[in-house]
């Protein structure tokens, strides 16, 4: 096998990988669940509902109903947040 091939090779390898690491990232955690309207400012996990942002971390308000963070199964609700479907209805509709 020459240079070029070698590269090409380990190229494609690292572009499969990745794609494998993305696909287990979309997946929630074992035993969490999103809860919406829970997180302090700044301490989301990850995108909100509105597309205004796409990282953890990037909430700009405590308690905003659009943020989400992960909680243990079953105590979202306790603990006074909403799931994805409750959250998206209580959102202003778009004009």
């Amino acid at each position: 096998m020459n240079k070029h091939q070698l590269i090409a090779s380990s190229a494609l390898a690292s572009v499969m990988a990745l794609g494998l690491v993305g696909n287990a990232a979309a997946a929630d955690p074992a035993g969490k669940e999103k809860c919406y309207g829970i997180a302090k400012a700044g301490q989301n996990d990850c995108a909100n509902l509105s597309g205004t942002h796409s990282c953890a971390g990037q909430s700009k308000a405590d308690a905003s109903p659009e943020d989400w963070k992960y909680v243990a199964k079953g105590s979202c609700r306790k603990i006074g947040g909403k799931t994805a479907e409750q959250a998206k209805a209580a959102l202003p509709a778009k004009k």
